[in-house]
């Protein structure tokens, strides 16, 4: 039985003219949650936050809890998530963190895996946080049909 209890949806992001960088506007809904520089804030109802300045930040469905780290995917995305968005003392244990799963993840991924391994870890190297994790996200489906892929039984 589904619930018709309305379910949190992702929230929207535009930037709006102001300043040499302009001002990015995020509109949030209730039960949303947005990492802004290592803070996580919880949304308690429809809101609307001006960034002014830059930050590094989170918000939606980007936000991965340590809960749903269930594949391995999903923790680099984790370790990644607080290389890019974690406080300052959070950053480089992040990164190392994260390195230390790339090169295990490539010992026994798939070639198309391992390609998309080489791209994150070239986005890491080059401070490009962000785009590890959007390239992360692309492994997602991968481990979630080896999680689903029928087990053969073995034979004796």
């Amino acid at each position: 039985m589904t619930s018709l209890a309305p379910q949190p949806s992702p929230g929207a992001a535009r930037t709006v003219a102001g300043g040499p960088q302009g001002r990015l506007v995020l509109e949030l809904r209730a039960g949303e949650r947005i990492i802004v520089n290592g803070a996580v804030l919880q949304v308690r109802a429809r809101t609307t936050l001006v960034l002014n300045n830059r930050a590094r930040f989170l918000f939606g469905r980007q936000v991965l809890d340590e809960s749903e780290a269930t594949t391995p995917a999903r923790r680099l995305y984790l370790a990644l998530q607080a290389a890019y968005a974690g406080d300052d003392g959070q950053r480089h244990a992040a990164v190392a963190q994260a390195r230390a799963l790339i090169l295990d993840q490539t010992r026994w991924r798939e070639a198309h895996g391992r390609t998309l391994l080489r791209q994150v870890e070239q986005a890491l190297e080059n401070g490009e946080e962000r785009e590890a994790l959007l390239l992360t996200r692309r492994l997602f489906a991968e481990d979630d049909a080896v999680a689903l892929a029928p087990v053969e039984p073995a034979t004796a």
